[in-house]
This record gives structure tokens, C-alpha cells and sequence, in this order.
């Protein structure tokens, strides 16, 4: 056995309790009690089709209903594909974690049942893994043979690996020849074939499963293939980790996601010669997320990140790393998850630290990380947070929203950044992913191209923090070694240049936009906060006709042709939350109500729209409790902006220079 020593497994089988061990029972029901399914041809798809089309949430699986399956919210049924082929991709996800959980219960308990359930789901998948037949179909993805993507095939053969080793030892020569030959081989050599020259998630993962059938066959070649060649482990972490260390696709879920495969091969490699641990990125890429999270367990919802993959939660890495790299964040993020779980879990037996006695938490905090692209403001008082995005363009995960905005009141997302739902519903590609369901900016109701900000400027001071970021759409769009599906509007946005300035005063956050809009170009400034309007007698109700995302935007009122509006939202738990919108030219506004994530309530949108050549727009986002912020004189000028901040302490005069970068304040009375 690979992954421990007798001396190792020894000890946890000391550690182990029987609460574990009967959790481990209990998550593998499914396979333990019923006779071993295992599908005969290349039937099952992607787990991602799994979706309600309506509400967006994953459906029912039922062990005994492979052709019905039903939306939790409203117990509709469905039937046929794609969700009969994503219910048997789900059997191979059950059968493989069983695999490696069944094989550890083998291991801990000595029970043969384990054993022999392991082998024969082994026996099976190798019977029929050679003459499945290739196929697939998923967007960016090449295609699978028990499933239907790449990703999916490395996912289960690292399982069915892991828990070969587990029980191999226990085989007979024959048993194990036909396993290792007819899965693990058949397995690394269709995953060598088919591994995209792409940096990507998914190549982490298939990197780590030939690697680890690698060592268990004892296959250089193999190790080879996936430590060393281009594309490989070490050239995803050389090439994919930006500046301060995070994952170039910009998902909080991918970036752990990519580290979950890397930790996976390690778990393996790491007392061998094969060991990626002195790669500097990895440590880097363990560390820096930790500085992005804007509650005590929440990261934002950035990018492709579906609902609840965004908290902090990840036991899986952090046990392990701090064994690897033993630091002081780890253990504060530990002890931060052990807040609201146990630590009798798998990876604290199998690679916890038995010294581990964190008291520490993690805590959040203002930074300003320019190369992996987000500028994080924090009050730790109020709780109060934002986050701008200004990331290079990161590829398929990527969403089309440069210099979006996300704001954080009383430790409560009241502008949101929404991430996704499952890829195969329609909510995914059509609403979740576009740029209209962003707080930033919307060119003719489409998706902006990819581009790469450029940041002008940063200042953190006492009371205060500000950041100046552009994104113009007359430069060469940005490029990534990732395939990318072209889903935006190039022309829509040609020579487009949008300038987005942040102050950060805790309790308040101010934006100045400038766009420049030589086309005269439809320009929606778009905010949609979790709460409701409280709409005063000066709204018109009007049908909604937009095209594109937001044509399902319902409750729609306008004004038309104002500068200033101010609007007032309720938000569940908190008092009334204020914006302020100044402009220097004359806009329409329209609100209105669509969904949120998941689909089940609505948010309350904003679109500030103009055609103006040039749009100049100040945004008051007041989070104070008693609502006390006021803006004053307001004055654009060709290069500079002034404005005064009222609250009920003082008042102060702020000065900006675009060309110069120089902001000036001065307090005026206090």
C-alpha cells in the first residue's frame, strides 16, 4: 500500500471512532445495500445536467428510480435525457467514492464485506471499462468513456486507484492483472490520449489520476506524462498560479478545486521522489484565497462557483497542507470550520495534526491583490465589505463582468455576485454567467468581451481606502492558454472605455464611472441588490423591453430623463440600505425584479442607462444604519471630479484627478 505505512495505518486504526467509522457506513448506504450496479455500456453523461431547468437546483437522486427524477422544490417529475444519462453518471460517482471509503473501511475494520464489495465493483468496472464506447458533447470538454467528460473519467479512475490500493494486497495475481490492466491502464493511457493542451482545472485533476496510477503501476512513463511535460502538474502551477496566488480561472470553487487534485496526487507522492511539494506555487496557492473571504466563513461567489461551494469549508485541504507547509493560517482556518463542525472527520484521522489546538479564527481584512486582480475593502466593526474585480481574463469559468462590484453590509451580501447554477441548466449560460447580471457595466444588454483591467492607482489610508481600475475595449482583447467559446459582443463594445474609482469609508462606499461611449452605444450601469424597492409615487410602471437576460425582469418602473435619483431598498434582518445615484447628463432609470440564486426568490435590479458620449456617474452606496450619508456638489470637469460627504460627524471635500492619479481630501467641518 501506497498511501501509508503499516506503522501509519496502525495508528489510525488507535484514532479511529466508531462515530467515524459509522459515518462512513452510512454515506456509502446506497452501494452497501444493494447488489452491485455497475452500467453495461457507455449510458451515463454528466452529473451537471442533474438540474431543475426551472429553479436550478440540483434534482433528487434516488438509488431505485434510474428514469424518474424529481425537483425538490415542487416535486416535478422528469424523465428521459439528459438527466437518465446524468442519474448513471451519478452510480459511477457512488461506485468509485466507494471504492476508496469502502477500501479505507476495509483497512480500519478488517471486516471482509468491505473487501469484498470494493473487489467486485472493481471486477465489474474492468469487465466492461475496455469496450465502452468514447463519447460526449459537453461544452469545453473533451469526452469520456464511462462518463461523458474527460474531468468525470480522471474523477472516478482516482477513486477506483485509491482504492485498489487499498485491497490489492488482498487479491490474487490474477484479480489483480485483470484490474490493473483492463481499468487503472485502460484508464491512465485513455486520460494521456485525451488530456487538452489547455492550463485548466480539469487537467490538474487528470494530471493527478495518471500520476497516481503512475506510482501505483510503477509507470515513469506515466509520471512523466504528468509531472514534467508541458501541461503538466508542474507547468499548470508555474503558468496558471497569478501574482499573489490565485487560480487564473478567478473561482474560489475551482481554485480549491485545482488544489483538491494536486493534494489528491500528494497525498500519494509526498514521501516519494515524485512529490510536487517543492513547487513554490503550491504554498501560494494554499495561502492566498484566505485573504478574499468577506464573512468569517464566506468567500464571494466569483465566476462559475455554484450556491454553497463558496464557504469555507474545505477540511479536505487544510488538514493536509498545514501537515505539509505547518502555518498559522491553516490552523486559524481550521479552527474557523471547526466552528460549526466536528473534527472527527477522515481528513483529520488520516492527516490531522494530533498536536492541533488552534484558538484563533480567521479574520477578514482590507488588501489589495494586483495581479491576481481584486481590491477587498473591509470595516471589521460593522462588518461591512466590497470587492472589485479587476482579474485578468481567466477562461472558460470566467463570467463577462470586468470591474464588477460586490457589497457586503452587517456581514450580509446585499450586492451580490451571484456565481451559478449546474452548467446543463438553461439558467447557467442564459442569466447566471452574462454581464447583465453583474453590478457593473452592460453595453446593449450584452456580454462584454474579454479584457484584462488596468489598475491606475491605490491608496489605503486611516478612514479610508481607494482604488482606480479601467478596462478599455479598444485595445487587443485579452487571451488565455484555456479554450475559450466566444460568447460576447465584440462590436458592442468596440472603443468603449470604462473607468471605475472605489472610496472606501467603512460604513459608505462611493464609485466614480466614467465611460467614454463614442458610438453611442445603449450603457446600462447595472446594480441588483437582495432586497426589495420601496418605490415613492414618482415611478412609472412600464413593460419590460429588454432582449436578452434580464427580458424576464418583472415589477418594472422607470423614470426617464433625470441626473439624480435616490433609491431605498428593504433588506431581511437589517435596516433600509440607500444609493444615491448623481449624474452629469440626463439617464433613465429603470427597476425591477429577477431571480436570484438559487432561483427561488427574485433580487431587486437598477439599470442606470444612457447613450451619452461621455457618462459620468457618482454612486452613494450608504451603509450605515441610520442612513445619514449625503452627497454634495457634485462637479465633473474634462480630468477631475469634486464632491463633498455629509454624515453626521463631519464633512468632507474630496478631489480627484484622472490624469494625475492625485485624490485630495480635506475636511471641511467635523
Amino acid at each position: 500500500m501506497l498511501q501509508f505505512t503499516s506503522q501509519e495505518i496502525t495508528r489510525i486504526r488507535e484514532k479511529v471512532t466508531n462515530e467515524l467509522i459509522e459515518k462512513l457506513i452510512a454515506d456509502n448506504f446506497d452501494v452497501l445495500n444493494s447488489e452491485t450496479l455497475v452500467p453495461p455500456d457507455a449510458r451515463a453523461t454528466w452529473n451537471l445536467y442533474y438540474f431543475c431547468p426551472e429553479h436550478g437546483v440540483r434534482l433528487n437522486w434516488d438509488r431505485n428510480s434510474p428514469t424518474t427524477h424529481v425537483c425538490p422544490i415542487d416535486n416535478q417529475q422528469f424523465c428521459g435525457e439528459p438527466y437518465d444519462g446524468a442519474w448513471w453518471r451519478w452510480l459511477n460517482t457512488l461506485n468509485s467514492k466507494a471504492c476508496y471509503e469502502l477500501g479505507l473501511l476495509w483497512q480500519l475494520t478488517q471486516d471482509p464485506k468491505y473487501l469484498s464489495k470494493v473487489k467486485d465493483i472493481l471486477l465489474q468496472y474492468a469487465q466492461y471499462y475496455p469496450d465502452y464506447e468514447v463519447h460526449g458533447g459537453i461544452p469545453y470538454n473533451g469526452p469520456g468513456k464511462a462518463n461523458a467528460q474527460t474531468l468525470c473519467e480522471a474523477n472516478c479512475h482516482l477513486d477506483f486507484a485509491r482504492g485498489y490500493d487499498f485491497i490489492s494486497d488482498e487479491l490474487s495475481d490474477a484479480d489483480k492483472h485483470f484490474i490493473e490492466e483492463r481499468l487503472l491502464r485502460e484508464g491512465a493511457v485513455f486520460l494521456i490520449e485525451h488530456r487538452t493542451d489547455q492550463l485548466h482545472n480539469h487537467e490538474m485533476k487528470i494530471n493527478a489520476t495518471i500520476g497516481i496510477i503512475g506510482l501505483l503501476l510503477q509507470e515513469k512513463a506515466y509520471l512523466e506524462f504528468a509531472l514534467n511535460s508541458k501541461y503538466g502538474l508542474h507547468y499548470q502551477l508555474n503558468k496558471g498560479c497569478l501574482g499573489e496566488g490565485m487560480w487564473f480561472e478567478g473561482s474560489i470553487h475551482y481554485h480549491y478545486y485545482a488544489l483538491q487534485a494536486l493534494l489528491a496526487y500528494e497525498k500519494v507522492a509526498w514521501n516519494t521522489a515524485y512529490s510536487v511539494s517543492n513547487n513554490p506555487n503550491l504554498k501560494r496557492m494554499l495561502k492566498f484565497p484566505l485573504k478574499l473571504l468577506m464573512t468569517e466563513k464566506h468567500f464571494p461567489r466569483l465566476n462559475d462557483c455554484i450556491a454553497g461551494q463558496e464557504e469555507l469549508s474545505h477540511v479536505h485541504i487544510f488538514e493536509f497542507a498545514n501537515k505539509l507547509f505547518p502555518y498559522e493560517e491553516f490552523n486559524k482556518a481550521l479552527n474557523t470550520i471547526y466552528q460549526t463542525m466536528s473534527r472527527n472527520n477522515l481528513e483529520a484521522l488520516l492527516y490531522g495534526d494530533d498536536a492541533y489546538a488552534s484558538t484563533e479564527m480567521l479574520s477578514c481584512r482590507s488588501m489589495h491583490a494586483p495581479e491576481a486582480g481584486y481590491t477587498l475593502g473591509y470595516e471589521p466593526e460593522s462588518k461591512n465589505s466590497y470587492l472589485l474585480k479587476h482579474s485578468p481574463y481567466g477562461g472558460e469559468h470566467d463570467h463577462y463582468d470586468r470591474l464588477g462590484l460586490i457589497i457586503v453590509r452587517n456581514g450580509q451580501e446585499i450586492l451580490p455576485d451571484l456565481g451559478t447554477t449546474g452548467y446543463g441548466a438553461c439558467l447557467h449560460k442564459q442569466y447566471y454567467k452574462t454581464s447583465s447580471t453583474h453590478n457593473t457595466l452592460v453595453v446593449n444588454q450584452a456580454n462584454q468581451p474579454p479584457i484584462n483591467p488596468t489598475v491606475h492607482m491605490y491608496l489605503e489610508q486611516d478612514g479610508y481606502q481607494f482604488v482606480d481600475t479601467e478596462v478599455n475595449w479598444g485595445t487587443k482583447l485579452a487571451e488565455v492558454d484555456s479554450h475559450t467559446i466566444d460568447e460576447w459582443d465584440t462590436e458592442a463594445y468596440m472603443n468603449v472605455r470604462f473607468r471605475r474609482c472605489i472610496l472606501w469609508l467603512g460604513d459608505a462606499l462611493i464609485e466614480l464611472n466614467t465611460v467614454h461611449n463614442p458610438d453611442s452605444q445603449r450603457l446600462d450601469l447595472t446594480y441588483h441588490a437582495r432586497g426589495q424597492h420601496l418605490l415613492n409615487p414618482s415611478w412609472t410602471v412600464v413593460e419590460n423591453t429588454l432582449d436578452g437576460p434580464l427580458s424576464i425582469m418583472k415589477n418594472c418602473h422607470e423614470r426617464k430623463s433625470i441626473y439624480e435619483q435616490s433609491l431605498v431598498y428593504r433588506i431581511d434582518g437589517q435596516s433600509d440600505y440607500k444609493q444615491t445615484v448623481v449624474t452629469d447628463s440626463c439617464c433613465d432609470f429603470l427597476v425591477g425584479n429577477a431571480p436570484d440564486n438559487p432561483a427561488t426568490t427574485d433580487l431587486a435590479y437598477l439599470l442606470v442607462t444612457s447613450r451619452s458620449l461621455v457618462l459620468n456617474t457618482l454612486v452613494l452606496h450608504d451603509l450605515s444604519e441610520s442612513g445619514h450619508y449625503q452627497i454634495n456638489d457634485t462637479q465633473w470637469q474634462d480630468n477631475s471630479v469634486t464632491f463633498v460627504v455629509t454624515n453626521k460627524e463631519e464633512q468632507v471635500f474630496f478631489q480627484y484627478d484622472f490624469s494625475s492619479c492625485l485624490l485630495i481630501r480635506n475636511v471641511l467641518h467635523s
